[in-house]
């Protein structure tokens, strides 16, 4: 075949002939001795390849041999991961771009001009008995996004709170620990809105998931909730899809036919490695129960799951953690007839889906949408938002691996992410100018998490990293009108909050490589600070850029080597575009609905139209300048300064 768009082609069938006659691999092809198919693309010198879901290797797939397939990762280091979808896409090489998505529940092995293949050509194999494939094309890579959203589904709204800062432990040991990390983080003028409770903190490890608070530390949970929204907090909780055998929940779910089960009709027991030389969690954490795993196939089961999310959220919870849902073993029996290799990577979505239908159908409607914080995922994961990087180590790498994992997330059609601030695990806390740099890249994604073993909070990491912190929350709270509109554009088109250079600038080579800077939406270039000292080289893409800091003035098309004290960040402002911008405050329920802006910031001259969301009318004044009319409580601040050597 050959995919033309507008009568020019953009990709086409495998080229690469072997010397024999025949192309080095089928066009399409099955294998006969297992259901498994192939189908091969022609890649041409340097045509890049993005996508497949939360990768946090290179941006580009080219010469990459990509498993699409759900597993605990345990890090962010290699290139398995939670988050898969097998679509991919090409800026193609100047006559228009390309996307292909295989709609499988199946493993799928892609060789993205894997040289032990052929590194001219992109080929799938489909762990599958049929092939489902789908190939897109349009004028630039926003425009794949949009088809295969379109397919897949668009990623909803999401409630303003969400916007704001969570904080988090493993583990606030006690809910005093938590009220009193509420407390502390109001007096001292930290801002935040919502605190998440892990499995350690709300129940009990050795009877979980039951949807029962742990009796001990939550005698009162309506009361100990309670004693935490008094600081104008939303609340989470973790849950997963597992029942441990050791609680009565497993015996009355087995009855009911709610589990998987063995090919002898008895519930499936999944057995975590308890040995600590093996176990996936090392000496890290406790070791988890033999567990039975729901079967969310079943209508009835699906039904129970979430019909019991109503009696926590009576309690005053306002969203739920989706952990796990990677466990589904491969010879597990569904209800639907299905095997476990077969339900294996859709499982996260039937899951995640569960607990997103429970939050909108059963929180107070003055909640706003629902949110889930779902860690696995597979195609369409985006329709239940929001995804978050699965656990990074706590070292640089771990966090130039989580912007990567993002970015990839977000070219592969899901808007919406965010990262552990600080890293995860691996040293027993990180220092002061990693959080700092973690969190400042933090406050320019979709969502902001503290989280991590032990105490995340600013004040940890010594009073220079709490006031430089402080900055930047307030910065980020000013930002929430500006992210609003940005997600507002997210869910009409596909497009993250998050852009990548190649997509955000397919055509433009110099910004191409450049794959840990970030625009967060059209108006905002970032350049996280990924080593210590300071310093990073920013590409700047086509027009002009104002630096957030001095400014300056500095023209596209090159790359500065930038040095940002501790307590600045390289952001920059993109001529032609406004950053419409709120007042300072704790939480967002502090915000004015009704005039929510206090600045507007204008890179140059506007071009585009600021009606409906900045409260500002541009009016040219027939000399090919422009007036701009504010409302009279709105600043604007222009940036108009001279232009950097």
């Amino acid at each position: 075949f050959r995919l033309a768009w507008k009568g020019r082609p953009v990709t086409q069938s495998i080229t690469d002939l072997h010397f024999g006659g025949h192309t080095r691999l089928p066009a399409f092809g099955r294998v006969r001795a297992s259901p498994r198919w192939i189908a091969s693309l022609a890649l041409s010198s340097g045509e890049p390849v993005y996508g497949l879901g939360e990768k946090f290797g290179p941006l580009d797939k080219r010469g990459q041999l990509v498993h699409s397939q759900v597993e605990d990762c345990l890090g962010v280091n290699t290139g398995c991961s939670h988050k898969n979808t097998p679509f991919a896409w090409s800026p193609g090489t100047g006559h228009g771009a390309w996307g292909l998505f295989v709609n499988t529940p199946a493993r799928v092995t892609h060789g993205v001009g894997h040289p032990d293949w052929s590194h001219r050509s992109y080929a799938v194999v489909v762990d599958d008995e049929a092939l489902d494939l789908f190939l897109f094309a349009a004028g630039a890579p926003a425009g794949i996004l949009d088809l295969y959203t379109q397919l897949t589904g668009r990623a909803p709204a999401l409630p303003r709170w969400s916007l704001g800062l969570w904080i988090s432990r493993l583990t606030f040991r006690a809910p005093d620990e938590v009220i009193a990390a509420a407390a502390k983080m109001r007096a001292r003028k930290l801002p935040c809105d919502a605190v998440a409770l892990d499995g350690r903190t709300a129940w009990k490890t050795d009877t979980r998931f039951n949807f029962q608070w742990d009796p001990e530390r939550f005698p009162d949970p309506r009361a100990t909730i309670a004693a935490i929204k008094a600081h104008r907090l939303r609340v989470s909780v973790w849950e997963y899809p597992c029942v441990s055998v050791h609680d009565p929940l497993f015996a009355e779910l087995a009855q009911r036919h709610y589990l998987l089960t063995t090919d002898l009709g008895d519930p499936y027991v999944h057995r975590w490695d308890a040995d600590p030389a093996t176990t996936p969690f090392g000496d890290v954490l406790t070791p988890l129960p033999d567990s039975g795993i729901v079967d969310f196939t079943n209508p009835a089961a699906y039904a129970w799951w979430r019909d019991q999310h109503k009696r926590l959220i009576d309690d005053g919870v306002d969203a739920f953690e989706a952990g796990f849902g990677e466990q589904v073993p491969a010879d597990a029996i569904a209800f639907n007839g299905d095997h476990g290799a077969r339900l294996h990577n859709v499982y996260p979505q039937l899951y995640n889906q569960c607990v997103h239908d429970a939050t909108a159908r059963f929180q107070p409607k003055d909640t706003g949408p629902a949110i889930v914080l779902s860690r696995a995922g597979w195609s369409a994961g985006q329709r239940h938002p929001a995804g978050w990087v699965g656990n990074p180590q706590s070292d640089w790498e771990g966090l130039a691996a989580s912007i990567r994992g993002g970015l990839s997330l977000g070219m592969s059609g899901n808007p919406y992410h965010g990262s552990a601030i600080g890293g995860f695990y691996g040293a027993e806390k990180p220092g002061a100018e990693l959080y700092v740099r973690w969190l400042q890249a933090s406050v320019f994604t979709s969502h902001m998490r503290l989280y991590g073993l032990g105490e995340r909070e600013p004040w940890a990491f010594g009073p220079e990293a709490e006031a430089i912190a402080r900055k930047w929350l307030a910065f980020r709270y000013r930002l929430v009108p500006y992210l609003e509109r940005v997600v507002v554009q997210a869910t009409r088109t596909g497009l993250p909050v998050m852009r990548a250079m190649p997509l955000a600038f397919p055509g433009n080579a110099l910004v191409r490589g450049f794959e840990t800077q970030f625009l967060c939406g059209e108006a905002l270039l970032v350049a996280p600070i990924l080593s210590p000292g300071g310093e990073v080289e920013v590409a700047l893409p086509p027009g002009a850029w104002f630096d957030l800091n001095t400014r300056a003035r500095y023209a596209g098309r090159q790359v500065l080597r930038y040095r940002a004290p501790l307590d600045q960040f390289p952001a920059f402002g993109r001529e032609g575009h406004a950053l419409p911008l709120g007042r300072a405050v704790q939480h967002t329920g502090e915000i004015d609905a009704a005039s929510p802006l206090e600045q507007l910031w204008l890179f140059g001259a506007p071009a585009n139209s600021l009606d409906g969301f900045t409260q500002a009318r541009i009016e040219a004044d027939g000399e090919g300048g422009f007036t701009l009319r504010a409302a009279p409580d709105l600043e604007v601040v222009r940036f108009e300064g001279a232009s950097a050597p």
